[in-house]
């Protein structure tokens, strides 16, 4: 039996350095929140060979005491907190006192530091065994400089680990990065290998702020975000938010600050991807740079190592407002007219060739507060078999018409659906359709003030609409278009209306653990709230009694099963609502205007009516965009004009 022994100091900050110094991109952001801390506003930090060479920091905060310096290299010494009061309130992005002695441990580091109102500075290292400290005078302005050379030399094993360095500088970029758009009061200047990488000085205004965040995310993030500044309840966001046609192929442009601390939190990805749900193409996901201030108090931010998980004491409360706040910024974008068009492309896109770089997608639009069109009598029943009847598409098309105000008489439409097959077949247009007395014809006082879209002009291939706008040529997606029209007045029928819910004639029995029904116990206003009726029979099992009448064919079971897994995981379930927008989103599909239907100019232009009053209208269903445009300039550039 080995006998227990006290660990040298050495030792046990190497084993702490474990948790805390992962790589160099670790070192840089123990040593730069120090540094911030501090009250530092300028950070210059030189890099060699990716950080493993060599990390120099520089700040000019308030600096370490001559007396204070011995304690700096210390395990758990720290002036940020005193008591536990203070730890329950942590207002700095430091204060475990253990980041500087872990580097010392592993590292080949010494720290030289003038304090406020003093006169001279002063150097400090670590040596031997022990982790003695050695402190001598030296010349340095107010601030202090900390010079980490050789990580990991002691301990090979962890060296080994280390990537190429490129991929190490990439990682400490990033840290950097993230630190530079929490705090743009504060200037940054990063160099590696003697090269310039970034400059950034220190901004307290919005055009200088989004001049940053261009530097380092972008121009086309900031050509295609919104800004929000939102407060409620004690909390305050604020930030930009990407646009869903500016959507990227992986998470790799999504920041969260809580209080100026960068996180990634489940609940905050959980509320912003629920936020999107409706506008984003399959497998893309959002951009977004956003603060979230509350009182320090409300959040705990001592629950990970490397404090890039947080812990909210009423999550609940934080997420039903990001997603409530998100969500509203994205339904409210519709086009304007007063918006000047800027060019949007897909984030992800390859380089486009010579030709389709002057076509661009939708703008990055002003925010419009008018709601959308409601009055949903014709999407109230459902045919038996599951599918839509030719007379259910006829009336969504007249419905469509009579909410833009086009009260007159249409003819037939022009495509019919099998009720038993559900396939759409095409039928010979109404002999009304198209003749020159067309009774929708608008005058030419119509034209004075021209919309948003502009009005149409002609269809192309029986697939997209072209329209003259104040800026030149919209295209739109007839299909594309229609279906988001249909699919968010089904929405607004669906939810205005108390949610209608039949008994089951055989109750169905889930069995479940004992955890699962008490959650289910405490949560009966979620069900209760979309339709369900779930009671508690047992120690083990729940009963389903009642089920919303647009859920009633599905996998009831296995719906509830989900609900309660997204509940003991997220707090928060949008299951339920998620189903009935998938069956009103592919009933919105196949009972939108087809491709190949001739549409008569006063059709088109009342669907491009319905465009600008409709919610997310720029994408469709499945989140492909359903407009885009040609300015008179690109239209130029196309045949050469002005040159």
């Amino acid at each position: 039996m080995k006998r227990i022994n006290l660990l040298s100091p050495r030792l046990a900050n190497q084993i702490a350095a474990g948790e805390v110094v992962e790589r160099p991109a670790s070192v840089v952001k123990e040593l730069l929140e120090n540094s911030l801390d501090a009250g530092a506003t300028q950070l210059d930090i030189d890099v060699e060979q990716g950080g493993v060479r060599r990390i120099k920091i520089r700040d000019n905060g308030t600096g370490i005491m001559k007396d204070d310096l011995s304690l700096a290299l210390s395990r758990h010494a720290t002036s940020k907190i005193i008591t536990l009061d203070d730890l329950e309130a942590v207002c700095t992005l430091g204060f475990r006192g253990e980041a500087l002695a872990s580097i010392s441990s592993v590292s080949r580091m010494h720290l030289t530091s003038q304090a406020e109102n003093e006169e001279e500075a002063w150097r400090v290292e670590a040596e031997g065994k022990d982790m003695a400290t050695a402190i001598r005078p030296a010349s340095h302005p107010q601030g202090t400089t900390i010079d980490v050379r050789d990580l990991f030399f002691n301990t090979p094993a962890r060296r080994k680990f280390l990537r190429t360095e490129k991929t190490e500088f990439a990682h400490l970029e990033e840290v950097v990065k993230r630190l530079a758009l929490s705090r743009y009061e504060t200037g940054f200047r990063l160099s590696h290998n003697g090269k310039q990488v970034y400059d950034l000085r220190p901004v307290t205004d919005q055009l200088h702020a989004e001049h940053r965040l261009a530097t380092l995310l972008g121009k086309k993030f900031i050509e295609n975000s919104l800004t929000l500044d939102v407060e409620a309840a004690g909390l305050r966001l604020w930030g930009w938010i990407g646009l869903p046609t500016f959507s990227r192929s992986q998470a790799d442009l999504q920041y969260f600050f809580v209080n100026g601390r960068v996180v990634k939190d489940k609940l905050v990805a959980h509320a912003v991807r629920q936020a999107y749900r409706d506008v984003l193409y399959n497998g893309r996901h959002p951009t977004f740079v956003l603060y979230l201030e509350l009182d320090p108090s409300t959040v705990d931010v001592n629950v990970h190592p490397t404090k890039h998980e947080v812990r909210f004491r009423d999550g609940r409360l934080v997420h039903d407002f990001l997603f409530s706040r998100i969500h509203k910024a994205i339904a409210d974008v519709r086009p304007e007219s007063d918006g000047a068009p800027t060019g949007m492309q897909d984030s992800a896109a390859s380089e486009p060739s010579s030709y389709g770089s002057n076509i661009t997608e939708q703008s990055a639009l002003q925010l419009s507060n008018r709601p959308a069109a409601s009055g949903m009598e014709w999407m109230q029943s459902r045919s038996p078999s599951g599918s839509l009847g030719s007379s259910e598409v006829r009336g969504q098309l007249d419905g469509m018409r009579r909410l833009s105000g086009y009260a007159q008489e249409y003819a037939s439409a022009t495509e019919e659906v099998d009720p038993e097959t559900g396939e759409v077949r095409e039928v010979a247009p109404s002999s009304s359709l198209g003749q020159s007395g067309d009774p929708f014809a608008r005058s030419d006082a119509d034209y004075q003030a021209v919309p948003p879209l502009g009005f149409a002009v002609a269809q192309l291939h029986g697939v997209y609409i072209l329209s003259e706008s104040e800026q030149g040529l919209i295209l739109v997606d007839m299909h594309a278009a229609h279906e988001r029209i249909v699919y968010e007045r089904m929405k607004t029928a669906f939810y205005q209306k108390n949610i209608s819910s039949q008994p089951l004639l055989v109750p169905i029995n889930v069995s479940v653990s004992q955890s699962e029904a008490d959650l289910v116990e405490e949560s009966g206003n979620v069900f209760e709230s979309f339709g369900f009726r779930v009671e508690r029979t047992g120690l083990e099992s729940v009963m389903v009694r009642e089920v919303p009448i647009i859920l009633i064919r599905g996998d009831v079971e296995g719906l509830v099963r989900d609900v309660i897994s997204d509940l003991s995981i997220n707090g928060v379930s949008d299951l339920m609502e998620s189903r009935a927008n998938e069956l009103m989103a592919s009933m919105a599909c196949h009972g939108a205007v087809r491709a190949n239907r001739k549409l008569t100019i006063a059709e088109m232009n009342s669907l491009l009516r319905d465009m600008e009053v409709t919610e997310r209208s720029g994408q469709c269903n499945h989140g492909r965009p359903t407009w885009a445009h040609l300015t008179m300039s690109d239209l130029d550039k196309l045949f050469l004009r002005g040159r």
